[in-house]
Parts: C-alpha cells; structure tokens; sequence
C-alpha cells in the first residue's frame, strides 16, 4: 500500500518543501495558514483523494467548481475541498483562499458554518 491509500490529503509549502498528510482538507487550509504566518509561504497540493475532488470540473475557474461541489455537500462545501479542486488548474491554497474572500465581499458566497461555504 502506498503512502497515498492510506491518507487522503497531503500538500507542501512552497517556500520551505514542508509536508502535510492530512485526513481532512480543511486541516491543510490549517496548515497554509500557520506557514503564511510563519513564512510568507504558499501551499501546493500534492495529492487529494475525494470524490468532490475526482469529480469536479477540470478547468473554468471557481464558478463551475463552486457549482459542482455545492451539489455534493450539503452543509457547506468545505474550503480544503475547494482548494484542492482548484488544485486540478493549477491553483495554490493561497490563490483560491484569496479568490473565494473576494467573492464573498463581493456576496456570491455566504458561509454557513467555519471554513464552509455555499454559493447565493
């Protein structure tokens, strides 16, 4: 079994090449947000195994992404799972994070619960 069957998240900062295996998503926001602190530091994915994730779309920026994934939680999309679809064009933790602030100062996102969002 390889280190990636056995945890589904694992992300590293791109300033130090630290590492994160995570169960959650949201705990590699967690993450991010210590090495910003702490660095000045991004965080890029390495790896991210859920089926949001697989599922989401490929490309088009956040709007189909934030579209797709609203259909799969129901409580709020968490933002680790945002991050980490993103991730699939390129995105770091940083970019969509900053992304996803403007969007709700803009009101196309409300948050339900911490870390969680849905599209209005």
């Amino acid at each position: 079994m390889s280190q990636q069957d056995s945890v589904p998240f694992i992300a590293r900062c791109t300033k130090t090449g630290e590492r994160i295996e995570a169960s959650t998503a949201n705990d590699v926001v967690e993450f991010y947000r210590r090495r910003r602190r702490l660095t000045g530091g991004d965080v890029a994915w390495v790896f991210a195994d859920h089926p949001a994730v697989t599922q989401a779309p490929d490309d088009g920026g956040l709007s189909p992404v934030l579209a797709a994934l609203d259909e799969y939680f129901e409580r709020g999309i968490p933002v680790g799972i945002v991050a980490a679809t993103t991730s699939k064009q390129g995105w770091t933790v940083g970019e969509t994070l900053d992304t996803l602030s403007e969007l709700r100062m803009a009101g196309a996102l409300w948050e339900p619960r911490d870390d969680h969002l849905r599209p209005v």
